[in-house]
């Protein structure tokens, strides 16, 4: 499946960037906390109760309904899912958010009184860092990813930030704060979506809004990071992960970070001091049975797509190159099966088809010939991606629509898989196939852009422009770019054979849209 990259070294107006240099400047670790102005958030106060924690009261919800907070984070969703920096890979997304849910079914009741469905994503950033924006959203910078060194490193920073959800910080600190609160909040939301005209306009909102009341969103920080850390560790240690990881990244993160943090004063951090919070942890390790957990393999294929997702430049091929020369001389068949992964996977990126099938089929067989490993095939789209994808590229497009037909019997949930069955259908020029699949997904999965995005391009190999342009628009629509999805109805309006269904479709979604857009213009403007 081909998908959208470019240098993230260049992408200086893209909002992500604009956001997270931010961020660099006033600590690695406090994620999106200054960024959306939205302090991660928490647990139920029966929860909180059952851990032992302090419970912050209940009037938080007066201030920020749970309903209203999953608002809010979709509305910043919709615009960081166009940013450039969104790791849009299916492999990697469905990795995460498998973890995610298998650390949530152990404490399900971290999904709030609402029963937030969460979503985890990655972002292209060398930086180590993980944020939470409020509803359920949680990301990951790719560098982390890449730093976490075994699974349960990985699994307690996704631990901690499912704490800062479900302890609904942001509504707390609305709470505590009143109208102070209310102004970061406002201003930084604001920036989220002004860069997607102006950058500069986005920074100064993002400035402007830190400055009137910072302080006390950082004092507020330090408590409730403390809180996430309790709450992460317990839905690590209940998901059976081991959690002296969570102390083992710790350690990496106060060293990657000592000449960030160390010399500002602690008013000033928005983080407890980390040889805190690992003391914090170590206390709590003390009546622990110890347990070691085993890194899955689709972890480490994971950190594979990541290193060479991170840089497809030519130079970041060939560090990535390097990187899996060098794993492949080590005597441990995980480390051979993912290097030889490495390899299949930027061969693709180079276009050299041919030795991305000879590379992915061999890492494969290592797969088949050890039990360990061998149900990954049937349980995770790792290789069955990649290798749709190969088949695309190479233009056996027969093989990939069945190759994508075995893949959606064993994994009927992957939603990659899906849209890779989609497309290869579309590159075998079967387009009527391809629509009415895709007409089908549409109607159980309403709000996948995807969806619509893929059935665009049928529409347009079918020569249907005004169909073409009123899926463009539906694409928007998920995405609230009101501008864009607006213009797709009007071209769609203006196309000649446009027949009278899509022209009464056009008109509705034009008055709803434009009332939405209005409410979203309104909001804005109350924020200001």
């Amino acid at each position: 499946m081909k998908r959208k990259e470019s240098n993230s070294v260049s992408r200086h107006h893209s909002i992500a960037n604009t956001v997270r240099r931010t961020f660099r400047r006033t600590s690695l670790c406090a994620a999106l906390l200054l960024i959306s102005g939205l302090a991660n958030v928490g647990i139920a106060p029966e929860l909180a109760h059952a851990q032992n924690l302090p419970t912050l009261g209940d009037t938080s919800r007066e201030e920020l309904s749970p309903l209203a907070e999953r608002k809010l984070g979709e509305q910043i969703m919709s615009v960081v899912r166009r940013d450039p920096d969104f790791m849009d890979d299916a492999p990697v997304s469905e990795y995460l958010n498998r973890l995610g849910n298998k650390m949530l079914e152990t404490r399900p009741d971290a999904r709030g009184e609402t029963s937030f469905n969460f979503e985890f994503f990655a972002v292209r950033d060398p930086v180590l860092n993980a944020f939470a924006f409020p509803g359920g959203f949680i990301g990951f910078h790719s560098g982390l990813i890449l730093a976490a060194q075994s699974e349960s490193e990985l699994a307690s920073v996704m631990g901690h930030e499912i704490g800062h959800v479900a302890q609904r910080h942001i509504a707390r600190m609305l709470t505590s704060q009143k109208g102070d609160a209310l102004i970061p909040l406002a201003a930084l939301a604001l920036a989220v979506l002004a860069a997607r005209s102006s950058p500069d306009a986005a920074m100064a909102l993002a400035a402007g809004g830190q400055g009137l009341a910072i302080q006390k969103q950082l004092n507020f920080g330090r408590d409730a990071e403390r809180e996430a850390d309790r709450v992460g560790f317990q839905i690590l240690r209940d998901s059976g992960f081991d959690p002296s990881g969570m102390v083992s990244f710790f350690g990496r993160l106060q060293n990657s970070t000592r000449n960030y943090t160390d010399n500002v004063p602690p008013y000033l951090r928005s983080h407890p001091l980390t040889s805190e919070r690992i003391a914090d942890i170590q206390s709590r390790l003390v009546d622990q049975r110890y347990r070691q957990h085993a890194d899955s393999l689709e972890f480490l294929l994971t950190k594979v797509r990541v290193r060479v997702l991170q840089d497809s430049s030519i130079q970041g091929l060939m560090d990535a190159i390097t990187y899996f020369d060098v794993q492949a001389k080590s005597g441990k068949l995980e480390d051979q099966i993912t290097a030889k992964y490495g390899h299949a996977f930027v061969a693709y990126k180079r276009l050299d088809y041919t030795a991305a099938r000879t590379l992915l089929d061999q890492a494969q067989k290592m797969v088949e010939k050890d039990a360990r490993y061998k149900d990954l095939l049937t349980q995770s789209n790792m290789f069955a991606d990649l290798s749709i994808d190969i088949l695309i590229g190479s233009q056996q497009t027969a093989a990939a629509v069945k190759e994508a037909e075995k893949a959606m019997r064993e994994l009927p949930l992957s939603r990659g898989v899906a849209l890779q069955y989609a497309e290869a259908l579309l590159a075998d020029k079967k387009e009527e196939q391809s629509a009415a699949f895709l007409r089908d997904q549409i109607v159980l999965y309403r709000q996948e852009p995807q969806l619509y995005s893929l059935l665009a391009k049928v529409y347009d190999a079918q020569g249907k422009q005004a169909a073409q342009h009123l899926a463009l628009a539906e694409a928007y629509g998920i995405q609230s770019n009101w501008d864009a999805a607006l213009q797709q109805l009007e071209i769609a309006r203006r196309d000649k054979d446009a027949q009278y269904f899509e022209l009464s479709v056009i008109d509705a979604r034009e008055r709803e849209w434009k009332e939405k857009h209005k409410d979203q213009m309104a909001d804005e403007k109350k924020r200001r």
